[in-house]
């Protein structure tokens, strides 16, 4: 392997940079989404019950901060508003929406990176390649005719940035698509979640 690094030249070191950074978020991500995971169903029923209970908000209140997830803490500000003003939809409804925006940004984070990593690899790698065509083609000005001995180097150092900027690129995009996946179906359920929660707030009165 270091062999192979060092035949494709200077560019292969933005690129095994590229490779760290993708990396690191793709760990990062998978991470966050394993604290994010919870079974949102189980859980709001769990709160409801809780909440059906004397001095239901201060528990329910509490159960939410039991919990890592993002629904629990969207759930959090909804009672802590409801605790202050009552069932008032609007008001819980602008609680959510505002704790929402936080917390959603959470499960995106990271993600303009990936995608940045998927498509300035490539980039580099094509980088890459030129420059060993150049060196190819200045190895044949020198010597005056083309040798095959000559030119290997150069051609070499083309295809190996090349093939290793397409490398790292694919994987970034199966992840970035695998997270977008996994994202927008967790803000789906939170979304449905948070909706019945403020009907049965509005509507139980608890």
């Amino acid at each position: 392997m270091v062999d192979y690094f060092m035949k494709g030249g200077n560019y292969m070191w933005p690129l095994f940079a590229c490779m760290i950074v993708g990396a690191a978020y793709v760990v990062e991500r998978f991470i966050s989404y394993a604290l994010a995971r919870v079974d949102i169903k189980k859980f709001m029923n769990d709160l409801k019950s809780t909440l059906k209970k004397e001095g239901g908000i201060d528990k329910g209140i509490e159960y939410c901060k039991s919990h890592r997830s993002p629904v629990a803490r969207i759930m959090e500000a909804a009672l802590g508003t409801y605790k202050k003003v009552g069932p008032q939809r609007d008001a819980v409804e602008e609680a959510i929406s505002n704790a929402g925006t936080t917390e959603l940004a959470f499960l995106d984070r990271g993600m303009p990176v990936l995608s940045a990593v998927s498509t300035i690899a490539p980039i580099i790698g094509f980088l890459g390649t030129v420059s060993g065509m150049i060196h190819a083609f200045d190895a044949i000005a020198i010597a005056g005719e083309v040798e095959p001995t000559l030119v290997a180097t150069g051609i070499s150092e083309a295809l190996i940035t090349t093939a290793t900027g397409l490398s790292i690129a694919f994987p970034m995009v199966a992840f970035h698509v695998y997270f977008t996946t996994r994202s927008n179906g967790y803000t789906r359920m939170m979304e449905t979640a948070a909706t019945d929660f403020v009907a049965f707030l509005v509507e139980e009165k608890p």
